[in-house]
């Protein structure tokens, strides 16, 4: 743990003195509604919010000794409720229960501490120089040498022990930070294990091994579903030489928690976590939706206040069928890419191309200021 002491020795940053929102951002200095939501709420709106809190621990029972249980009679009333949103108090445990890694957890006693505390990793001083990037105007990962720095530094660190061959990407800070906010750095890791490994859904490690092939996979899936469900919007990108990688591969490799409002990324992460990563396309579809009309590149990263509105854009993106179309799109640009990999005179070029790829993703996740207002 050598290196992990080099975030200790450094200067603790200055600590917050602006008021922050009701997930721990600091608000912007003019902002009269920073989290998206309304100023005030109504009593209404508070004994709705105290009905659903009651039918999910009902839902869930115990410590989440009912969950399985209740979704194995009711999986369309736990899906509804899942798409509605999860109650923010509880969060962090149902996020556990549908991804998996509560089951990892338990199956694996000791090994995180072993990994955090035993092990060595090559991406140590890479982790340390990225921590500072990852939700920098969250107050819980503000100081250097505070307990969500340190955290957010143990699991990627033990992580990139656990999978050599993945490592340690830049992107992989977003996930891992935004689970921290809502459980234990151990419970955080074996999520995090439970995405990229596939403990439920389709393994998504692809998106932070070398070249990033996943991520090729999901763009080409993407792009051909525009297309498809918008021919005009997507002619014009053909034409204006507009391709997803230049707007749309973050919101694969860190599901939408990079540069989006905090209260959307929630909720896609609800769906995400209960249904796949088909939730990244429709909501992504639904995005694209909204600026049709307005075909330049920089209205696909400056959305209107009503797009990122999980109220508004959530049932927009739940209209696009999208499953049966990406199991048909996955299996040929997987037929494509063997044919293409089993002549050699290409391969070359094609590595540096996925190469040049990737690097400009995580270099945009470098340079640009992580925002959630």
């Amino acid at each position: 743990m050598d290196k992990k002491k080099a975030i200790d020795d450094t200067e603790p940053g200055p600590a917050p003195s602006r008021a922050v929102d009701r997930f721990g951002f600091i608000k912007p200095e003019q902002s009269g509604s920073p989290d998206g939501l309304p100023k005030g709420r109504s009593i209404h709106d508070r004994e709705r919010e105290e009905r659903s809190i009651r039918k999910w621990r009902k839902m869930i029972g115990v410590g989440g000794n009912d969950w399985k249980h209740y979704v194995r009679r009711n999986p369309h009333v736990v899906k509804r409720r899942i798409r509605k949103g999860i109650p923010d108090c509880l969060r962090g445990l149902v996020w556990q229960l549908i991804s998996g890694s509560r089951d990892l957890l338990l199956m694996n006693p000791g090994v995180y501490e072993t990994l955090v505390i035993y092990e060595t990793s090559a991406s140590e001083l890479e982790i340390i120089r990225d921590i500072s990037r990852t939700f920098p105007s969250h107050i819980f990962f503000q100081q250097r040498h505070g307990p969500g720095q340190r955290s957010l530094y143990n699991i990627l660190k033990a992580y990139s022990v656990y999978d050599r061959d993945v490592g340690y990407v830049q992107g992989m800070g977003f996930l891992a930070g935004l689970l921290l906010l809502y459980m234990s750095e151990e419970d955080a890791f074996w999520l995090l294990v439970a995405l990229l490994k596939g403990a439920v859904h389709a393994p998504m490690e692809g998106l932070y091994q070398p070249g990033l092939p996943l991520v090729q996979q999901y763009l080409s899936q993407f792009e051909k579903l525009v297309m498809e469900h918008m021919p005009k919007l997507g002619q014009h990108f053909v034409e204006e030489m507009i391709n997803p990688s230049m707007y749309a591969s973050q919101w694969f490799i860190t599901v939408f928690s990079y540069s989006f409002p905090f209260h959307l990324t929630l909720r896609v992460w609800d769906v995400f976590l209960y249904e796949g990563i088909k939730v990244v396309f429709q909501v992504g579809l639904a995005l694209l939706r909204f600026c049709h009309d307005d075909l330049l590149l920089h209205a696909l990263r400056n959305f209107p206040e009503e797009a990122t509105d999980p109220d508004v854009l959530l049932p927009i993106a739940f209209t696009f069928k999208v499953s049966n179309r990406l199991e048909e799109l996955q299996k040929e640009y997987q037929k494509g890419a063997e044919g293409t990999s089993s002549s050699k005179r290409h391969q070359p070029l094609i590595s540096k191309t996925m190469s040049r790829v990737g690097s400009r993703v995580i270099s945009n996740l470098t340079s640009d200021k992580k925002s959630q207002t």
